[in-house]
């Protein structure tokens, strides 16, 4: 990379959690531990494994206490789990996950939609969760996650001087980090550039992500675009996998794959995360899944292609 965007960056894989709840299948657990495993091995870090949220309402994510045990036994692995209220956050505090990721949606409809809050009720929460986690002597990180920040598909524009008062917000709350959420793909790189740019203005350090998706295939221009505004932590799915319950028919999230490979310069062995995406796919048999690298496999003249398409 040039010295006009970071020379590191960092992805937070997020399959196990976004990917596997919008989809039917439910993995077993011992195959999302072969998951977090080969994860490891590629050389991710950063590895989001499920969601304490009623296993009634997504059986798919019910073993995530045994998973945030399980991935804290790998080297180096930064465990994260979304929370949708104060219930889920003492169980995350409880399993002893690195950070515990808050949704909230900028666009007011989606949030009382997919949360049943309003966005300043769950401004509240996050307060609630800190004073909580203080109270706990938990070291537990709380990040807030500000979707719909490009708009959402029912109410349509989300501004963003209303998208930066709720991270400030949140920050005020207690929120040890902030992310910026292009939910249902409705981004573009100069809607990107001028939105992060500001955030990171207020944010500082305490910017910590950029999560999008490759609905309208931008994710990964939106990357770039996040890059030149100085982020250097991204969420991504293998395999693309993921979405949002209110984007029905939509596409994912930016495939994890594609993203490593345009971000070469990180240190993952491509040549392993595709191997792993093989896995994945046998294990999803007939779930939707998406990504380009793939199908097109390590051009020859990509840097080690020839070892590591043999991995």
């Amino acid at each position: 990379m040039t010295a006009l965007y970071p020379t590191n960056a960092v992805i937070r894989e997020v399959g196990l959690r976004d990917g596997l709840q919008s989809i039917q299948a439910i993995l077993p657990t011992e195959q999302k531990k072969a998951w977090i495993r080969q994860a490891h091995a590629a050389g991710q870090r950063e590895i989001e494994v499920g969601s304490f949220v009623p296993a009634r309402l997504l059986p798919q994510l019910a073993d995530t206490a045994e998973l945030v045990s399980y991935a804290r036994t790998l080297p180096g692995v930064f465990a994260s789990v979304l929370v949708p209220n104060l219930r889920g956050a003492e169980n995350a505090i409880d399993s002893g996950a690195d950070l515990m990721i808050v949704p909230l949606s900028a666009s007011h409809a989606h949030s009382v939609a997919n949360l049943r809050k309003t966005p300043d009720e769950v401004v509240a929460e996050v307060a609630r969760i800190r004073a909580a986690r203080d109270a706990a002597g938990s070291k537990t990180l709380i990040e807030g996650g500000v979707g719909t920040a490009f708009g959402c598909t029912i109410q349509g524009r989300v501004e963003p001087d209303e998208v930066l008062r709720l991270m400030r917000a949140l920050l005020d709350a207690g929120a040890d980090r902030v992310s910026l959420a292009d939910t249902v793909g409705y981004a573009d790189p100069a809607m990107v550039r001028g939105l992060f740019e500001r955030a990171i203005a207020i944010a500082g350090d305490r910017f910590w992500c950029g999560h999008f998706h490759d609905t309208r295939g931008l994710g990964l221009a939106n990357v770039f675009a996040a890059l030149e505004s100085g982020v250097t932590r991204f969420d991504a799915c293998l395999a693309g996998i993921g979405g949002c319950p209110h984007a029905p028919g939509a596409s994912g999230n930016v495939a994890s794959e594609d993203l490593a490979y345009m971000l070469a310069s990180m240190g993952i062995d491509i040549g392993q995360l595709l191997a792993l995406r093989e896995e994945v796919a046998g294990w999803l048999a007939g779930e939707a899944l998406h990504g380009t690298l793939w199908r097109a496999g390590l051009p020859k003249t990509f840097a080690g292609a020839s070892s590591r398409a043999a991995a």
